[in-house]
């Protein structure tokens, strides 16, 4: 027998069962006061009606971030320690709610009119877990935000050839203007299923920070699951929100050699060791200070950045 849409006990069922939003927003933050408004601002639009619940991490800020957002009514304040970026994203989604699709945002980001719909459309297409937009300039100039795999061959400091076997980097123009398969991308908008979140165990917090989206990008092909690029969405990414320094940029260098030893083999892994070792000795060469400690932080295991807990072997792991 059909229950009445009047009957007290449906209607306590509803009260207790709230829809489920079209996806979880997770934004991350540490001491981004001065654009993350920006970014919360651009969601409604960016949303274009579909419903969102909006969750923002924050990571020990101390430039009153988190006082900014706790003053809003826009978004949900997850108060966190400085736990890394894929940290900050598995916690966001923990507390948010459990939506078929998870939206991760950097929080120096503003997202572009309708810029949603398409990236959900595009997880729709058979084999995707993971769906990227076009990023661009706040002046609106195109971001080479796609990446390859990384190999050897791509790590000799070649990538001014564009031949696509010397070159991480994507940068003809033209892959820029059509939908297509990826092998990773810049993680500044992630959007991804809760499936293939779910399948990987979330994001890899021992990255802490740079390298966490190549290795989720690559864990998820592993498993059959694919990152599109879908250029009707567009966000406009300023980098480097949190600002740079010589231990983020050591961690960087690092964490890209951690990511390569932790997909190849011993013999492989030390040759690309001494590939990054050489690239970063001719920027130190040429005064780039920064990579003068990276070098440091490779050959001393020491001085590396004690959130990545790989301070005892020279190869870091």
């Amino acid at each position: 027998m059909t229950m009445p849409t009047n009957c007290p006990a449906q209607q306590a069922e509803l009260a207790i069962s709230p829809a489920i939003p079209d996806l979880a927003v997770v934004i991350v933050t540490h001491n981004n006061a001065h654009v993350v408004t920006r970014l919360l601002d651009s969601i409604p639009a960016a949303l274009g009606g579909l419903g969102a619940d909006v969750v923002v991490v924050d990571n020990g800020s101390a430039d009153g971030t988190a006082d900014i957002l706790a003053a809003r009514d826009d978004c949900r304040v997850v108060r966190s320690a400085n736990v890394g970026y894929a940290a900050g994203i598995n916690r966001g989604v923990a507390e948010a709610a459990r939506a078929r699709a998870i939206l991760a945002l950097n929080a120096d980001v503003r997202l572009g009119s309708g810029s949603v719909r398409p990236l959900l459309d595009a997880l729709k297409e058979p084999g995707t877990g993971i769906a990227v937009p076009q990023l661009r300039t706040p002046c609106g100039e195109l971001r080479h935000s796609l990446r390859r795999e990384p190999t050897l061959l791509r790590s000799l400091g070649l990538a001014a050839t564009r031949v696509p076997a010397l070159a991480e980097l994507v940068s003809a123009t033209a892959d820029y203007s059509r939908a297509h398969q990826v092998d990773w991308a810049t993680g500044a908008v992630v959007m991804m299923s809760r499936a293939c979140f779910d399948v990987l165990g979330g994001w890899d917090e021992s990255y802490f920070l740079y390298s966490e989206e190549t290795d989720f990008a690559l864990r998820a092909r592993d498993l059959g699951l694919l990152t599109r690029y879908e250029p009707r969405s567009v966000a406009f990414h300023i980098g480097g929100g949190s600002g740079q320094s010589k231990n983020t940029h050591a961690m960087q260098v690092v964490n890209r050699v951690r990511l390569y030893r932790r997909r190849h083999g011993v013999t492989a892994s030390w040759c690309y060791y001494l590939l990054v070792v050489g690239g970063q000795l001719k920027r130190a060469a040429r005064g780039d200070r920064v990579s003068r400690f990276a070098v440091a932080a490779l050959l001393r295991p020491s001085l590396r950045p004690s959130q990545l807990a790989c301070s005892r072997r020279i190869l870091p792991q």
